[in-house]
């Protein structure tokens, strides 16, 4: 399994909103994707201009292939990539499953 954590910050106050817009519409796009175990997208309460995503990808190979298809080329890169900068970490789970690394 790969896990993925990305930190996004919106780059202007009024990028939040087409952000956050965006960023749901790529939800069932990112999910219907070949190997693509979870995805989900947060908005801060305390920071409405940062946003995190949560992605479960059962191999890295799968997640580096979701790069070229719908989810990132129509929405992510036209319409948030220009809008945020980002921290993306690839992490692991504490305490979780073997195999879950």
């Amino acid at each position: 399994m790969f896990h993925l954590i990305v930190i996004l910050s919106a780059k202007a106050p009024a990028d939040v909103e087409p952000i956050a817009e965006a960023l749901v519409r790529m939800r069932p796009l990112c999910l219907a994707e070949p190997g693509c175990v979870r995805w989900e997208a947060y908005q801060s309460d305390a920071e409405p201009g940062r946003f995190v995503l949560v992605e479960h990808w059962q191999t890295q190979e799968l997640w580096e292939a979701h790069g070229e298809l719908p989810a990132i080329q129509t929405i992510y890169m036209p319409e948030v990539f220009p809008r945020v900068t980002r921290e993306v970490h690839p992490s692991h789970l504490l305490g979780g499953a073997p195999g879950n690394r």
